[in-house]
């Protein structure tokens, strides 16, 4: 397969986008109209809030946990094989589901099988644009990810009818089929070989450091068997320390533990939005009507935001679009409990979907710029593999302080915050970072403008991590050690 010199941005590209667009609808749209059945299911089994809330916290659950899995398909077998894997495991997590005698029953069906088959379609559909673009990566971003919104638009009053014409089994049942779709967005996700990427397996035995021993008899034994040489237990360890070095940068570090903050915040809201609107008078259509301009208004947040973080005076400042969005969607929710009829939950899922958009199309954009391209699969497949414990646990929570306090009042005022300090501990990060790098540069100023590093025989590589490249130059001589500042 040739090697690209970069990203084409465009040409099969665009097909990647529809494809991911898709896998977007089959996974997200359909997870968050889980919450659609809620009342269904609490009604038919007689449970309580928290009990019936793990539903839909192990569906996300099992998509984001499972992410990593999904990164590893898809870099040592294929995307394609990946997503097709996963769309016969949702689809059969569903239709199981059509046939539950019990909560236990759908917390296997429909939480693991169902998010372990959204976990292998997710995050390698989602790296693979990302491979593609690179101009216009977050307009690219932005339409592929408008499929939740543009789902959860459209599925949200039809699921709703579904459940009134063939009850919660066939609905389900129907659910199963379509997401059968995500085999055929499988099939588009052609492969792309990148200069940039980094060394295989079999380009392992060409480094420098192997020693020329080893290296004749890996080449002798690959003679015999060229799976002995590709799986070699040297060459695994280097892949798979290339693919996860990202782990120890200190960007990326914050950048996890605001992820953390950050799902813990989101997710209640997709649960408990219908059940809290009918809590206060609003009647089912309504209440699904809200999840419907939701999930439309994401869609404007997807693209709009793509576009606009594209524009040469915001390219740079992606990161502080995204902690602004994710702060706006906090401070929604700490105003929801007094919104309690329609007419003023309206503008609430307006404001939410758009700026719920915003972030949801930056994760993989802000990640891409920390980690750089080459990783960005694996990168992708860890910051998601992060929303899976917040995920798990903050919608029975939410339902505890319900079942608890007998109000939504403090699971929204918890999500909030939570998202809150998401954003706040982010935007600090990220001052801090700039105010450190300012000193630096105003340091190297004061000493010199330049660094020259004379060494005896070859270059000798100093650490600048907080400089960018063309404040240090490196030069070499054959002859006596020399330092000049």
């Amino acid at each position: 397969q040739a090697r690209h010199p970069g990203p084409p941005d465009g040409g099969w590209g665009w097909m990647i986008v529809a494809g991911c667009f898709l896998v977007t609808i089959c996974t997200r749209a359909v997870t968050r109209c889980i919450s659609i059945f809620f009342v269904e299911f609490q009604a038919y089994f007689g449970q309580d809030y928290a009990r019936t809330a793990w539903i839909h916290s192990i569906v996300d659950c099992a998509t984001m946990l499972c992410a990593p899995l999904g990164s590893l398909i898809s870099n040592h077998v294929s995307c394609q094989v990946g997503i097709m894997l996963g769309g016969l495991l949702a689809s059969a997590g569903l239709i199981l589901s059509s046939f539950a005698t019990s909560l236990e029953h759908l917390y296997l069906s429909l939480g693991v099988l169902t998010g372990l088959g959204f976990a292998l379609c997710y995050s390698p559909a989602i790296a693979m644009v990302g491979k593609y673009f690179n101009k216009r990566k977050a307009l690219a971003y932005g339409i592929a990810m408008s499929g939740s919104g543009i789902g959860t638009f459209i599925l949200a009053p039809v699921v709703q009818l579904l459940i009134e014409q063939f009850s919660w089994r066939g609905a389900l049942l129907i659910l199963g089929g379509f997401v059968l779709n995500l085999c055929v967005c499988g099939a588009l996700m052609r492969p792309i070989a990148l200069k940039e990427d980094r060394k295989t397996a079999p380009e392992f035995l060409e480094q420098d450091y192997v020693p020329k021993a080893q290296k004749q008899d890996l080449k002798r034994m690959s003679v015999c068997s060229p799976l002995i040489k590709a799986w070699s237990h040297e060459c695994l360890c280097y892949c798979s320390w290339k693919e996860y070095d990202f782990l120890l940068m200190p960007g990326f570090m914050v950048l996890a533990v605001s992820v953390l903050f950050m799902a813990y915040g989101c997710s209640p809201l997709f649960v408990y939005l219908v059940p809290y609107a009918l809590s206060v008078g609003v009647s089912h259509h309504q209440a699904a009507f809200l999840m419907s301009i939701l999930g439309v208004i994401d869609i404007i947040g997807n693209v709009t935001f793509g576009w606009l973080t594209d524009r040469r005076c915001l390219k740079k400042h992606r990161h502080f679009c995204y902690l602004f969005a994710v702060g706006m969607d906090g401070l929604c929710c700490l105003f929801l409990p007094v919104l309690q009829n329609f007419p003023l939950l309206v503008p609430f899922s307006f404001t939410f979907g758009y700026f719920d958009g915003a972030y949801v199309t930056l994760i993989p954009v802000v990640t891409a710029d920390v980690v750089g391209t080459s990783s960005l699969s694996s990168a992708l497949g860890v910051v998601y593999f992060l929303h899976a414990i917040p995920y798990l646990v903050s919608p029975p929570v939410a339902g505890w302080l319900v079942d608890t306090t007998g109000s939504y009042t403090a699971s929204f005022l918890l999500c909030g915050f939570s998202m809150i300090f998401s954003s706040t501990l982010l935007c600090f990060a990220r001052l801090a970072k700039k105010i450190k790098r300012t000193h630096l540069r105003s340091l190297t100023n004061d000493t010199g403008t330049k660094q020259h590093i004379w060494t005896n025989g070859a270059i000798a590589y100093s650490v600048a991590a907080e400089l960018d490249q063309k404040d240090v130059e490196f030069l070499a001589v054959d002859t006596n050690s020399y330092s000049n500042r």
